[in-house]
């Protein structure tokens, strides 16, 4: 049985650090400190059961890349074939006469579905890359 009702405890930390987690509040927008520690602490909870865990997640992986980048086309969609089965779907977007946004759409194991977006933010021309992933079940 879940127990959702909220619960009061004390959180010491120094005063740069306080400061700078304020300003972090403020700059995203959260009501007050509470929001924000829950947040984090849920994220750091999904880190903590993806590295221990084998519960399925989605999510996406963004690219951002120069296309004129030699066999930078034929190593993304080498890599991509290679890990099928976590892909879903794949949608590209040409942004000017260079450079490309690709975004991935992800399922699978959190750490296979890192270790491809490990293998394709770190290749050549690949400028920009990110991954975000939620769990299909909460936890």
């Amino acid at each position: 049985m879940q127990d959702n009702s909220l619960r009061r405890f004390g959180v010491a930390m120094e005063g740069d650090l306080l400061r700078r987690f304020d300003s972090f509040v403020q700059q995203k927008g959260y009501v007050n400190r509470s929001e924000a520690i829950r947040d984090l602490v849920r994220d750091a909870l999904l880190r903590h059961v993806w590295d221990e865990d084998e519960q399925i997640a989605a999510g996406s992986i963004l690219l951002f890349y120069n296309h004129h980048r030699r066999n930078l086309m034929e190593e993304l969609t080498n890599i991509q074939h290679e890990m099928h089965d976590q892909i879903m779907a794949t949608t590209h977007f040409h942004l000017d006469n260079d450079h490309c946004l690709e975004m991935i759409i992800v399922k699978g194991k959190p750490n296979e579905i890192q270790r491809l977006s490990n293998q394709l933010t770190s290749l050549k021309g690949v400028d920009y890359g990110r991954l975000t992933l939620a769990p299909l079940n909460s936890i």
